[in-house]
C-alpha cells in the first residue's frame, strides 16, 4: 500500500508543527541558560560558582541522554503537561527538554568567542551587567547565534523523525509505518528526499540571515 499525497502533506505539516513549536520553547529555555553559563563562570560579569556549578552538570546530563530514551523516560511528565503521551503535541514536550540544553551549549560557545576586550571596554564605560548582555554580548554574537539556532533546528528535525517510532506523527512516522513496516521503498525514498530538502532549506536560510547580520 502506497501513501497518498494527502498523507505526505499531513506528515510534513506535523513535522513542521513539532519543529516550530519545540524550537520556540527550547530557545526560550536555552538562550537564558546559555547566557547564565557564560556570565556566572569564574571571572565573568556575574560570577557565581553556585549557579554555574548547578547548571553545568544538569545540562551535561540532559544532553547525554539519547532522545529515544528521554522520550520514554519522561512519559509521566508528558502526560502531566499535555494530558497524553501519544501524538504530535505530546512529542513536543520531550523535544523541548532535549533541545533546550543543546541550544544552551551552542549559545554558550557563541558568547565565549567574544573578545574579552569588548567586555572590559563596556565595564569601563560604566555599563551594568544587563546592559553588557543585551547591548554588547548578544549583538556581537547575533550572527553566530543565528547559525546556532539553525543547527538546533536541524537537530530537531532528526529528533522528530525518531518521535515517529512511538506514534509522534510526522515524516518519521510515515517512514516507519509505510516505508519500514510495509516494505515500501518508494515511501522511504520520498521521506528521505523531503527531509533532505527541508534541512538544506533551513541551513541555507540560516546562512543567509547570519551573513546579513554580520555585514551590518
Amino acid at each position: 500500500m502506497e501513501v497518498s499525497s494527502e498523507q505526505v502533506f499531513q506528515a510534513l505539516y506535523e513535522t513542521v508543527y513539532m519543529v516550530s513549536v519545540s524550537l520556540v520553547f527550547a530557545t526560550v529555555i536555552g538562550l537564558p541558560l546559555g547566557i547564565l553559563l557564560v556570565v556566572t563562570r569564574k571571572g565573568h560579569i556575574l560570577e557565581n560558582s553556585a549557579i554555574f556549578s548547578a547548571l553545568n552538570p544538569v545540562i551535561n546530563v540532559l544532553r547525554s541522554v539519547p532522545f529515544i530514551i528521554l522520550l520514554v523516560a519522561i512519559i509521566p511528565f508528558t502526560r502531566l503537561v499535555v494530558g497524553t503521551s501519544i501524538g504530535t503535541t505530546a512529542a513536543i514536550v520531550p523535544l523541548v527538554i532535549y533541545t533546550g540544553p543543546y541550544i544552551a551549549r551552542l549559545v554558550e560557545n557563541s558568547l565565549l568567542e567574544i573578545n574579552p576586550g569588548i567586555i572590559e571596554a563596556a565595564e569601563a564605560m560604566g555599563a551594568t551587567p544587563l546592559q553588557i548582555i543585551f547591548r554588547f554580548l548578544i549583538p556581537e554574537t547575533l550572527g553566530s547565534l543565528i547559525l546556532s539556532i539553525t543547527t538546533a533546528t536541524i537537530g530537531l528535525i532528526g529528533a522528530t523523525a525518531m518521535a515517529g517510532a512511538v506514534g509522534g506523527g510526522g515524516i518519521g512516522d510515515l517512514a516507519i509505518t509505510y516505508g519500514y513496516q510495509r516494505f515500501s521503498t518508494i515511501t522511504i525514498v520520498a521521506t528521505v528526499i523531503i527531509l533532505v530538502v527541508l534541512v538544506q532549506g533551513i541551513q541555507s536560510l540560516g546562512n543567509v540571515f547570519a551573513r546579513k547580520i554580520r555585514r551590518n
